[in-house]
């Protein structure tokens, strides 16, 4: 029952709260006393306590000189809708504070510690840190630059291939696979795919698991092709389309197309040029406070993205099967390849077994 021991703790508490608190981070407290448990609770969503005044209203009094252990730098700042946790904890009268990482928030990043430790309250930073970073992935990139967090997610056989030279793609991956990007759906706050998969697929692109949530859909459709009787047009929840705003060659984008789609509440966001810029997509989704993106596109949308460096995370489920054939649809397409010096390197690379699949995942950045 050491210090290791009771962050683990915080940690599995603050996970339980997965996609639900963005754009906040996820927080776990365990509050320690004579070496019993007295407290521990979690932040559920923003707006909502946070798990360390979750935790000193349930201890009271046991509070006094007890030992708090927190996955997150406790905030110290006013301005938003719950008040600072150090103003707690000093008024609880806590003795020792434990924490698993500083909050990379530029408005409190070491500030907290600076303030308990003022108040005489013992602090010690870094127990889990690289776990602690991990959970809050989505937050730290978004609270620092502006700019989600984004995943690339591909579905694949063991020879590269996600689809037929026809475009068939189900199944190539099992359940147990599938299920996992039902579980990585609910945790982002946004989908982004491209007309291509909406027309070859008519995807939902929805959260399947009991107590899931539903992403933001956005889709790539420079022509406004996506057809009205679309399932991403049709059922919750809800769904951007970027498309472009100049007059395409034989083909114009039409008032009454915009209508007929502004009518089943979709939004509709214009881009000019002939392809749209992915980093100012992210800096423009950023703006309306989406901090993480699952890319779940074909060959041409994951390659722009990593051509556009716009990819943090990969995640390849790769299926024990070979499909072969040159005109087989690659993982990665586009028209050029790189140079060995010059490929993408993934670092801090897992692998994992889901079911009779393979799940490769590491970070491009």
């Amino acid at each position: 029952m050491n210090d290791k021991f009771y962050i683990r703790r915080a940690l599995r508490l603050a996970s339980r709260a997965r996609g639900k608190t963005s754009p906040n981070p996820m927080v776990g407290a365990v509050l320690v006393k004579n070496g019993m448990i007295v407290a521990e609770d979690y932040h559920r969503k923003p707006g909502s306590p946070h798990a360390e005044a979750l935790v000193i209203e349930k201890a009271g009094r046991e509070a006094l000189g007890s030992t708090l252990y927190v996955n997150l730098e406790p905030c110290c700042h006013t301005g938003k809708r719950t008040p600072p946790c150090t103003k707690g904890i000093i008024g609880a009268g806590i003795k020792n504070v434990v924490i698993g990482m500083i909050d990379p928030n530029p408005s409190v990043s070491g500030k907290g510690v600076l303030e308990l430790e003022r108040a005489g309250i013992n602090v010690k930073v870094g127990i889990h840190e690289t776990d602690s970073k991990r959970l809050n992935e989505f937050y730290a990139k978004y609270i620092t630059s502006g700019i989600p967090f984004v995943i690339l997610k591909i579905a694949m056989t063991l020879d590269g291939k996600i689809a037929t030279p026809d475009g068939e793609s189900k199944w190539i991956t099992g359940e147990e696979s599938r299920k996992a990007v039902h579980r990585t759906r609910s945790s982002v706050d946004a989908i982004l795919t491209a007309i291509g998969t909406v027309k070859a697929d008519n995807p939902y692109m929805t959260c399947r698991i009991k107590g899931g949530k539903n992403p933001i859909r956005i889709v790539i459709d420079p022509c406004l092709e996506t057809p009205l009787d679309a399932h991403i047009l049709k059922t919750p929840p809800e769904t951007v389309i970027l498309t472009r705003k100049m007059e395409m060659p034989g083909k114009r984008i039409t008032a009454i197309e915009q209508k007929k789609i502004h009518a089943k509440g979709i939004e509709i966001i214009e881009y000019e040029g002939e392809k749209a810029s992915l980093p100012w997509l992210m800096r423009k989704l950023g703006k309306r406070g989406i901090t993480s993106i699952l890319i779940e596109g074909g060959a041409s949308l994951n390659a722009y993205a990593l051509r556009e460096g716009i990819v943090d995370k990969v995640m390849f489920f790769i299926a024990p099967r070979i499909m072969g054939g040159r005109k087989s649809i690659p993982a990665i397409g586009g028209e050029t390849h790189r140079r060995l010096e010059d490929i993408y390197n993934v670092r801090d690379a897992k692998v994992r077994k889901i079911g009779e699949d393979f799940l490769f995942e590491g970070y491009i950045k």
